[in-house]
């Protein structure tokens, strides 16, 4: 008889075709052997161990997600909670270097916080109405001067505000939205800055000058949040439309459509691998979206009330730049042109478990699943890279982190009756996730465990 000739990968293709001849001992000892090898890759397998996940990889075996990085998430717990301010906290940003929370609230004021020990540093009177949104010049705390632009706030006076780390006046303010500005945030060179608006606008200013350089309309109703992609190319919008959009920053024009979310998006963030962007809903759901294959990837029912932030883990700006470099042309759009102005359909669902549901045949590749450790700094093996997890804020009243690997809950985290959480953040050393409450206050969380001195 003639030899069968197959091996693990090709029988994994052609299982079905197999099936039919399943008696044969050779073919069902094959069968047996796959099963075990399936079974064995649904097991985690925690390791910090260096040449464990160089083997791993060798061998194109995935290298688990659930090994020291979330074996520390996954004990996260609320180290104490601070009175912020006499109204709702309605914004909370690490800063670059994890030393410092900037917080901004109803009441209009801006405040610097130590952390850990959450200490007030500094109270900015910076807006005359409500905080919508704070924001770090990405190299404040680590490059940027302390008497340069450090940080932005923008509030319901319509304004945006700069501001220096030595002075309580700010440095300047733009001027031109007719309506509250919801969210800001900065371009990744820290040359621009982005701002959402009630007014159905979203705006790039100069922050040097001040100037605006782009005003941009699009979305039916106002624009709640932004969120610029890693290398600098591309901008994302969300919208009370209950559309994100995905805008060239070269051309100005709208490059994709993520359609899918029923009600208002509240958040919006860029994964650091450039191409997923999660986008964070009123419909109580957060949606992952791969740009390259033009759909949602996942559909997340993680909270039982409208998710009011979401936020990839972001690494200082300086291990970015190594994984990620700032180019002019965006990484993963050689072909951008190709698919300038198409739409995102629904994509994935929620299963009925309330699990991230992946459309069947698609999904993250393996290729594009992120390696929770970053490559060749297995010095601190705790380290997790930019992307690997995410963490989300409801109005339930919790927070949570999820796997970027397969977008399930490694931790739940309730906020006792502290009520709707309004925001939330991840420090750039992962050793910190803070929230930002209607309570007036904020909660700081980390692994009990570590030392924090």
């Amino acid at each position: 008889m003639a030899s069968m000739d197959v091996d693990f990968d090709s029988l994994e293709a052609r299982e079905s075709d197999i099936a039919a001849s399943a008696a044969h001992p050779e073919t069902a000892r094959l069968l047996s052997e796959l099963d075990r090898r399936q079974l064995a890759r649904k097991i985690a397998l925690p390791t910090n161990d260096g040449e464990v996940r160089a083997r791993l990889r060798e061998l194109d075996e995935p290298v688990t997600l659930f090994g020291a990085v979330f074996s520390n998430l996954s004990t996260f717990t609320n180290l104490g909670s601070q009175i912020g301010d006499t109204r709702a906290i309605s914004a909370v940003r690490f800063s670059p270097d994890s030393s410092m929370l900037l917080t901004g609230s109803w009441t209009g004021q801006a405040k610097l916080w130590s952390v850990p020990s959450c200490k007030e540093v500094r109270v900015l009177k910076a807006h005359k109405e409500r905080i919508g949104g704070v924001a770090w010049h990405p190299e404040a705390t680590l490059s940027q001067s302390a008497s340069a632009v450090n940080f932005a706030t923008s509030g319901a006076d319509n304004d945006v505000k700069l501001w220096n780390l030595e002075s309580d006046t700010s440095l300047r303010t733009l001027s031109g939205h007719e309506s509250r500005v919801c969210r800001v945030n900065f371009h990744p060179s820290g040359r621009y800055l982005g701002s959402a608006s009630y007014d159905g606008t979203w705006r790039l200013w100069d922050v040097e000058r001040g100037d605006e350089l782009l005003l941009q309309e699009g979305h039916s109703k106002e624009v709640y949040a932004i969120a610029f992609q890693g290398d600098g190319a591309l901008v994302a919008s969300g919208g009370l439309d209950a559309i994100a959009r995905v805008w060239d920053l070269r051309s100005g024009r709208t490059a994709l459509v993520l359609s899918g979310h029923s009600r208002d998006i509240l958040s919006i963030d860029f994964s650091p691998n450039g191409y997923q962007v999660a986008t964070g809903s009123n419909d109580d759901t957060i949606r992952v979206w791969d740009l390259r294959m033009h759909q949602a990837i996942a559909t997340i029912p993680g909270h039982k009330s409208a998710i009011s932030d979401v936020k990839f883990f972001h690494a200082p700006p300086s291990r970015d730049r190594e994984r990620y470099p700032l180019t002019e042309v965006p990484r993963a759009f050689d072909a951008m042109d190709a698919f300038s102005g198409a739409g995102f359909g629904a994509g994935a669902g929620a299963g009925a478990n309330g699990e991230a549901k992946k459309e069947e045949g698609e999904g993250t590749s393996e290729e594009a699943k992120p390696d929770v450790y970053a490559p060749g700094d297995d010095s601190r093996p705790d380290f997790p890279v930019s992307g690997s997890f995410l963490v989300s804020s409801g109005f339930d009243g919790y927070v949570k982190v999820w796997s970027a690997d397969d977008w399930q809950q490694v931790r739940a985290m309730a906020n006792d009756e502290a009520g709707k959480v309004m925001s939330v953040d991840v420090s750039s050393d992962a050793r910190f996730i803070a929230a930002g409450q209607y309570d007036k206050t904020f909660k700081l969380y980390s692994d009990p465990n570590v030392d924090l001195a």
